[in-house]
């Protein structure tokens, strides 16, 4: 997909079946971050809606993602199911983590990591360069939006460029460059590396999700069915608008050890 689609576009495009809650002249938040204070929930006209936002919230649905960057399967849920669901609901319902390693092998060689991934050289290239941006963006609305640009795209290790361009502009690429080729993103794999063998159940094939902090092959047959229904069944606090048009997407086959 061309990184030049703008956000509202890829919810028509990924979620025909939800409204697209168009922000009134003067506000220029995203639609969930409305009610994230009084100024802003009066500059796009909110108020009413973000009423009951004085209630103590539940918590939100902790979702995190074990892939790899160039797993079809992966890259399905990724972009169909996951950026879906967290384009149109608020951020108090559904918090992620992103963990690309997958099935990969990591060996020491002199006090040096080095990776085997499954997929060849590339798709280290590719988890490593969305672990560096993750580490160099710190904050999840920034980065997640370039990662779904470098996953939907036609190359994710090529676009980095692109795609910071049109979703981040603000992060230096050098930056994520020096972390790729440095020491720095070998011990960020390395990390990912520990986190994705501690599973337990051990991964068996990717995506592999944990939903609030487990897996069963339940959870993950749903999520990968339609995350959205997913989270809006899970959810204990009051249904965001987005649970009201829910529908089922098809999503191929996951990458097995």
């Amino acid at each position: 997909m061309a990184p030049a689609v703008t956000l509202a576009l890829l919810v028509a495009l990924l979620a025909p079946g939800l409204r697209v809650v168009a922000a009134p002249p003067g506000c220029d938040t995203r639609a969930p971050l409305w009610c994230s204070s009084p100024e802003i929930a009066a500059a796009c006209q909110a108020e009413s809606r973000c009423a009951h936002r004085s209630r103590p919230a539940a918590a939100p649905v902790e979702l995190s993602l074990f892939y790899e960057s160039l797993c079809p399967a992966c890259r399905a849920f990724l972009v169909q199911e996951l950026f879906t669901a967290w384009l149109v609901l608020p951020d108090d319902v559904l918090s992620v983590t992103l963990v690309p390693y997958g099935n990969a092998q990591e060996r020491n060689v002199s006090g040096k990591w080095r990776f085997q991934c499954q997929h060849g050289p590339e798709e280290c290239l590719g988890n490593m360069i969305e672990t560096c941006l993750m580490h160099e963006a710190k904050n999840f609305s920034t980065y997640f939006p370039v990662i779904f640009c470098l996953e939907s795209g036609s190359s994710v290790t090529k676009n980095l460029e692109a795609c910071l361009q049109v979703y981040a502009p603000q992060l230096d690429s050098g930056r994520v460059a020096a972390c790729v080729q440095g020491d720095v993103g070998a011990a960020l794999m390395h990390r990912n590396a520990q986190l994705t063998e501690a599973l337990d159940p051990p991964h068996q094939y990717v995506p592999w999700i944990l939903v609030n902090g487990k897996h069963t092959d339940e959870l993950q047959a749903q999520a990968q069915a339609s995350l959205l229904g997913l989270i809006c069944r899970l959810y204990q606090g009051e249904k965001p608008e987005a649970c009201g048009g829910l529908g089922a997407s098809k999503v191929p086959a996951g990458c097995r050890r």
